[in-house]
């Protein structure tokens, strides 16, 4: 029998207000549980691996998602990344033309014999837009190379953009050591920092991104289908690549739309392609297998009641600024977290609608959803016999819920 108590009714029954300007609430996840049963979860052999919603920001799974490695050719993500940023913010554009190199050539074309190849040809010019084809459908490593020292003059420093970039979107810890993900300088992420990598993609550049997925491009005469292992073997996947090191293993990451609910899987640390694709396949039917969408709050709801500092009134109701939709696991009872954080006391004038800190559901992974937590109404300044009041209960006592 499944629990009588609604999500969103349970977290009503379970609100309290702990410490200073700060809101924590602890409940149970049970709405489809069988009392006293574990939920079912995913299972992989897999080293490393994550699961992210992005639409809610849920993180679905986590296994050793900070544990690094290193990514071989899956850092071409990261070089198509920092060139998309690159186009987006105006530093060159997509039918701008870079000349192939002697060393692009000898490096990363056919003479270099190290895996794939756009076949560039030496001082030949080409487009932006067809070297990055060449860098998604070939995987080319003289792609990889001719567009960093077309932005940057130099693998080198390119590569400074690459980390730099990396940090600015919370890659905490990656790095990298050129665009192709050759061993000679080493390069490192995790499978958290991939799917970081991947929703930044997503959001910002949801025009580049469906290069990943074109099937096929031919250049300089020689035909090539895409050279993703990944696409075609997943049901929707539609990007975005895989590498192998010798010491790490072989990694990739995907990206999955069915029916309007994207996920973003990352794994790592596997011994061959065979077992790369097997277990990222079984993570990603794992969001559909084993979860469901759960509302914690609709859009407006009173989550907390915030303190004020010097108002006509003590307290200003915190609501959920948008509705808080998070996949959550099928059956069982599992332990989560809500956790209200907000900057109090809030000083008055306190404007209605005014963003003043987030809700965040925490399960044992860490933090798996974010959402803005908002004032639901306006508490105009008080007396200045009242604003002395208040500020003489602080003095003394500090502000308690």
């Amino acid at each position: 029998m499944a629990s009588a108590y609604s999500v969103s009714g349970f977290l009503r029954a379970s609100r309290r207000l702990v410490g200073r300007g700060a809101f924590s609430a602890f409940f149970v996840v049970s709405a489809f549980a069988l009392p006293g049963n574990a939920a079912e979860t995913i299972v992989t052999k897999a080293p490393m691996a994550f699961l992210y919603e992005p639409g809610s920001g849920t993180i679905l799974f986590a296994k050793e998602p900070d544990q690094p490695f290193a990514p071989g050719a899956l850092a071409k993500v990261m070089t198509a990344a920092t060139v998309f940023k690159a186009v987006k913010e105006g530093d060159l554009s997509l039918d701008q033309t870079c000349k192939v190199s002697e060393h692009a050539w000898r490096t990363g074309g056919a003479p270099s014999g190290r895996g794939a190849t756009m076949f560039a040809a030496i001082k030949s010019d080409i487009s932006v837009e067809d070297l990055l084809k060449g860098l998604l459908v070939h995987n080319g490593n003289d792609s990889a190379i001719v567009l960093a020292e077309c932005i940057d003059g130099s693998e080198e420093a390119f590569a400074v953009r690459m980390n730099e970039f990396a940090q600015s979107i919370g890659m905490k810890n990656s790095r990298f050591g050129n665009p192709t993900g050759y061993p000679e300088v080493p390069s490192q992420t995790t499978v958290r920092d991939q799917a970081r990598l991947a929703e930044y993609i997503l959001e910002s550049h949801a025009d580049l991104y469906p290069m990943f997925a074109i099937p096929e491009f031919t250049w300089n005469k020689i035909f090539q289908r895409n050279k993703n292992p990944l696409l075609g073997e997943i049901r929707n996947l539609d990007g975005l690549g895989g590498g192998n090191d010798a010491e790490s293993g072989y990694s990739g990451l995907g990206s999955v739309d069915r029916n309007g609910r994207r996920v973003i899987a990352a794994v790592a640390g596997l011994s061959s392609d065979k077992h790369r694709l097997q277990t990222l396949k079984e993570v990603i039917e794992g969001a559909w297998e084993y979860f469901s969408v759960q509302t914690l709050f609709s859009a407006g709801d009173v989550v907390a009641d915030g303190r004020v500092f010097g108002g006509v009134t003590s307290s200003v109701p915190l609501v959920s600024e948008k509705s808080v939709d998070v996949l959550l696991p099928r059956g069982g009872t599992l332990d989560y977290r809500i956790r209200v954080i907000y900057n109090g006391p809030l000083p008055a004038p306190v404007n209605a609608g005014e963003q003043v800190g987030e809700i965040r559901v925490i399960g044992k992974d860490g933090i798996v959803y974010r959402s803005p937590l908002v004032t639901g109404g306006a508490v105009a300044e008080g007396t200045m016999i009242g604003r002395a009041l208040d500020g003489l209960q602080e003095l003394l006592f500090g502000w308690i819920g």
